[in-house]
């Protein structure tokens, strides 16, 4: 193995994805069932994220979801990618990772993000509009204030107040340029855009200020990742993902995960077959030597310290078989 490979830590965003035939509270279950076997494979921390009324994805409760892994596992950390802060009050993001770091104390981390809702209807259901993501920075100082317990209105968030619970900003946007001035460790994406995440991470490094949470950068980067014992089957990995993603494109709505074989039986669209081509285009996808190959320069490039691993797919199975795959790659 690679020095660069093995000096990097390894860590699972898992999306609580619903699959055709199978139910969201199973899509829930799946993440936690996967975090155990997360644990036991050495990955560095398993993550959870939030999304609202969407048809494809469970997981609209992430400190709530990430409380449930935590109590599933003992030594993995366990966290959120991420809260969306315009969604909520700082204050109340604040008094729930006290909880979940008072009850999982050493495991918990925050990672924050500045969506508001993926589409129209999802905002004006949590009362929002897409100006509000312009206040993140803002509301990330008042939630950071909170566990410092510098707040102004003389209120304390307890249990919050005095615990450290490390905050990661998702870099969507502007966000790499938010995490360089509050000094936060930073998440980006993807990997398919290489060029641009460098030019990300490039400008995070180079406007980065210190602060009481992160004395230097630490660069997470995050994207899809799939091995499998043959190229083609690490290929069927990605396409039940790509196909949703060319759906929400062209139908604007995201969809639970089909079956690979059903995908690929479907008649599509030239637009729709754009869009699932893309998909499949530019992930790492591979056997291990190609994905350790590939791995290795993107580690290079990047400098990063952390790569979030994002795969969503159809087969539960196969998806745990490429993360015990990729785990081999990174410990040996």
């Amino acid at each position: 193995m690679s020095s660069v490979i093995a000096s990097t830590r390894f860590s699972v965003l898992d999306r609580s994805r619903t699959r055709e035939g199978h139910t969201h509270p199973e899509a829930l279950r799946d993440t936690v069932r996967l975090a155990g076997e997360l644990e036991r494979l050495g990955y560095h921390r398993v993550w959870v994220s939030e999304h609202h009324g969407v048809p494809g994805v469970a997981g609209s409760a992430p400190t709530v979801l990430a409380a449930a892994v935590a109590a599933a596992t003992r030594t993995i950390r366990v966290g959120t990618g991420g809260v969306m802060l315009p969604n909520h009050r700082p204050l109340v993001v604040a008094e729930q990772f006290g909880v979940l770091e008072s009850l999982f104390p050493g495991r918990i981390d925050m990672g924050l993000g500045r969506s508001v809702g993926f589409t129209d209807g999802v905002r004006r259901a949590l009362g929002r509009d897409k100006d509000d993501a312009e206040d993140f920075e803002a509301q990330l100082r008042e939630l950071l204030g909170w566990f410092r317990g510098t707040s102004p209105t003389g209120v304390h968030a307890r249990p919050a107040e005095g615990l450290t619970v490390p905050p990661f900003v998702l870099a969507m946007g502007e966000g790499a340029d938010i995490a360089a001035r509050a000094g936060l460790p930073m998440v980006i994406g993807d990997l398919r855009n290489r060029e641009k995440m460098r030019r990300g991470i490039d400008h995070y490094r180079d406007h980065f200020r210190p602060s009481a949470w992160a004395p230097e950068p630490y660069v997470v980067i995050s994207g899809t990742i799939a091995v499998a014992a043959t190229p083609e089957e690490a290929r069927r990995l990605l396409v039940p993902e790509a196909w949703a993603m060319a759906y929400s494109r062209t139908h604007g709505t995201f969809p639970p995960l089909p079956p690979a074989e059903r995908v690929e039986a479907l008649t599509m669209t030239a637009k729709e077959h754009g869009f699932y081509m893309s998909g499949l285009t530019g992930q790492l996808a591979g056997t291990e030597e190609q994905v350790a190959d590939e791995l290795e320069t993107v580690l290079k490039e990047t400098g990063a310290q952390e790569v979030l691993v994002t795969t969503s797919t159809y087969d539960r199975e196969a998806l745990l078989d490429s993360y015990r795959r990729l785990a081999s790659i990174t410990s040996g």
